[in-house]
């Protein structure tokens, strides 16, 4: 009954449409897009494709390492002996060094079962100086800018009065990444994709100075179409738009020169860590967030990307729920930085110089918002050794009173993150996961059904949304604070990705948050112990294997 309903809400999403729309669609979709037709057509192009050819580089390169390593352990006994010792003396360097035990065993078990390219490529992954030298570029970047978001000495008081604990946190968070607690901050929850995407495209029509967007994922198609069209026309009105994407999108989605077809319209455009036919570390970081500013009076993020499924404009797995926050006022300056820091450091060989000062300086919002408690906008750099975005979800738990209330597509915690909701659940704070019913990705499906029985044996509770996929990245607690954005509750969004998100103090979007919560849950199955011991054992044993190198996907 509860499938029927949402595929008949999917039906009416995509049947209530207004003919002017279908109209519009239509001629948007007719335009020609041969460059974004890339890979579609059969194996052969894929094999003959830009990704085709980047992965082959890469196999050969692989490959001659296995060659190179085979050669040395045949050819010289010694040598072979010499690595077996060398990965001896790194199993003691990696047990010694700083970080997550988890990444130290993901790394031990390959040295000790194949010691010669279990050595040397832990050797060739930590001596690239790629990351090194971007987490460099981020930290100038940072020590140039941090002034532009000074802390408002009159609200850190006005948030001590309030909350010790809550200062504790700004002061946490100031500290790991230049950010600063706001008020006169609105902020507007949307529950879904479809919820948000109207109201986006109205605050980027009405933008008059400047347009920053940065995402993840841009896909060809409605949505991503209807964002072009006006980007395309505000250049042309003199407004200055950047777009900011991934480089996973030249993989499989965009083609490698889409920057300079864009500029041709007067869209300055940058790829976030190109792909390139190479091994390197750096490939490993990818640019999570999901950003938009418009005149610096405006700012989205969450979980929501640029392409058809985010509102469900295209089915892939059932319905697509997610989500998103739009915020208005003095916090916005926080995203303007983040975004415009990144786009600095997207291109290093391009010397531009960019003007913070003059994007940040807007003239104060004549709308005053008194009510709208405490807005801290917040990044993450996953080089900077500081587990930001963790220690934030963790602070949440470990001072929870009532409940706390997390939405993820993925679950994948470390120990701490284990320990931070299992403790939460054993004092009697009401913890429950909503995960989706049908995944995306079958491998991260089994790998978080291994968790389920740990986690439930403690008291937390957890739910699968049957009508589809979750990928709001959420979290609400005690209906007083609550984040939302690009946020994973995973090993990849807590060690790998840069990510972003805004946190929430008293403000209105907590309790849409927390009702759009008690309104999903009403759609989910409640998982048991069954959930996960009626599953074929060839899963059971996949999600096993699969968890030893959780750390290192």
């Amino acid at each position: 009954m509860k499938q029927n309903f949402w595929k008949w809400r999917l039906r009416k999403i995509r049947g209530n449409r207004m003919e002017n729309e279908k109209e519009k669609e239509k001629q948007l979709l007719t335009k020609p897009k041969e460059k974004l037709k890339k890979g579609k057509q059969g194996i052969l192009h894929v094999i003959f494709s830009r990704t085709g050819i980047i992965f082959l580089m890469i196999l050969i390169q692989l490959g001659i390492l296995l060659i190179c390593f085979k050669l040395i352990r045949d050819y010289v006994f010694i040598t072979y002996w010499a690595m077996v010792f060398l990965g001896f003396c790194l199993v003691i360097v990696i047990i010694g060094r700083r970080g997550n035990p988890a990444f130290q065993i993901a790394w031990i078990v390959p040295i000790l079962t194949v010691p010669v390219f279990g050595a040397l490529f832990y050797l060739y992954f930590y001596a690239q100086i790629g990351s090194r030298q971007l987490n460099k570029l981020i930290l100038e970047e940072q020590a140039k800018t941090a002034s532009l978001v000074e802390q408002n000495p009159e609200t850190e008081r006005m948030l001590q009065e309030e909350s010790q604990q809550m200062t504790h946190l700004a002061t946490y968070l100031r500290n790991a990444s230049g950010s600063a607690v706001h008020r006169n901050t609105s902020a507007k929850y949307f529950s879904s994709g479809e919820e948000a995407f109207e109201p986006l495209l109205q605050e980027l029509r009405g933008a008059k100075k400047f347009i920053f967007i940065e995402f993840f994922i841009i896909g060809p198609g409605y949505m991503w179409e209807s964002v072009l069209e006006i980007l395309k026309a505000k250049a042309q009105e003199g407004v200055e738009v950047r777009l900011l994407y991934d480089g996973m999108n030249e993989l499989f989605r965009l083609p490698r020169d889409y920057p300079q077809e864009l500029e041709k319209y007067g869209i300055k455009c940058r790829v976030f860590a190109p792909i390139i036919p190479a091994l390197s570390t750096t490939q490993n970081n990818r640019d999570h967030r999901k950003i938009v500013v418009v005149d610096g009076r405006m700012a989205m993020t969450g979980g929501i990307n640029l392409a058809d499924e985010y509102i469900n404009r295209k089915e892939r797995f059932g319905y697509w729920k997610d989500a998103a926050v739009i915020i208005e006022g003095e916090a916005v300056k926080s995203f303007t930085l983040m975004f415009l820091r990144t786009w600095k450091v997207a291109n290093p060989k391009n010397q531009e110089e960019v003007d913070y000062r003059s994007y940040i300086d807007v003239p104060p919002a004549e709308r005053k918002y008194p009510e709208s408690g405490y807005v801290l906008p917040f990044d993450d750099n996953p080089l900077d050794g500081e587990l930001t975005s963790e220690t934030v979800y963790m602070d949440i738990l470990y001072s929870a009173k009532k409940y706390v209330h997390i939405m993820t597509p993925y679950l994948v915690p470390d120990h701490e993150m284990i320990v931070a909701l299992t403790y939460a659940a054993k004092r009697g704070v009401d913890v429950r996961i909503m995960m989706p019913h049908i995944p995306d990705k079958k491998y991260a499906f089994l790998l978080a059904r291994t968790y389920y029985d740990e986690l439930l044996d403690a008291g937390v509770k957890i739910s699968e949304f049957e009508p589809g996929f979750v990928h709001t990245k959420a979290i609400v607690s005690d209906d007083e604070k609550a984040v939302v954005g690009s946020i994973n509750m995973d090993f990849r969004s807590f060690y790998l990705s840069f990510e972003c998100g805004v946190l929430l103090y008293q403000n209105t979007a907590v309790a849409e948050l927390e009702n759009d919560f008690q309104t999903t849950l009403e759609k989910c199955l409640t998982v048991t112990h069954d959930f996960y011991q009626k599953q074929p054992l060839i899963f059971r044993i996949a999600g096993k294997v699969l968890r030893l190198f959780a750390p290192l996907m």
